[in-house]
């Protein structure tokens, strides 16, 4: 389940490129499934990280944090492309890393 909802952020993420936007359908996605109405409290949170996580990750030039971390390191989209879009992956996996220990620990 932590799986797909990271994915499902994801995948809103690199298509659309908002932040906001990813997380906030991906989770209105989520809720809509049969499954996670008999969900604890814990499970949901654990949810609510990875839905986190994938709207964190991958981080491109639609994404408006891109353009003010280039325009605030004054560099250009190539260096910024190597350097955020790549920490700000990396974020999203430890989290969704993070959401799956967690998911695991309160199942």
């Amino acid at each position: 389940m932590v799986l797909i909802a990271f994915l499902v952020a994801v995948a809103v993420r690199v298509s659309v490129g908002s932040a906001t936007v990813s997380m906030t359908m991906a989770a209105g996605i989520i809720a809509s499934m049969p499954m996670v109405a008999g969900l604890s409290q814990l499970q949901l949170a654990a949810l609510t990280i990875a839905i986190a996580a994938g709207g964190t990750a991958f981080s491109h030039v639609n994404d408006s944090g891109f353009w003010l971390s280039k325009s605030l390191f004054e560099v250009d989209e190539k260096t910024n492309l190597k350097t955020w879009t790549v920490m700000e992956t990396i974020v999203g996996l430890v989290g969704a890393v993070g959401a799956t220990i967690a998911w695991f620990i309160v199942s």
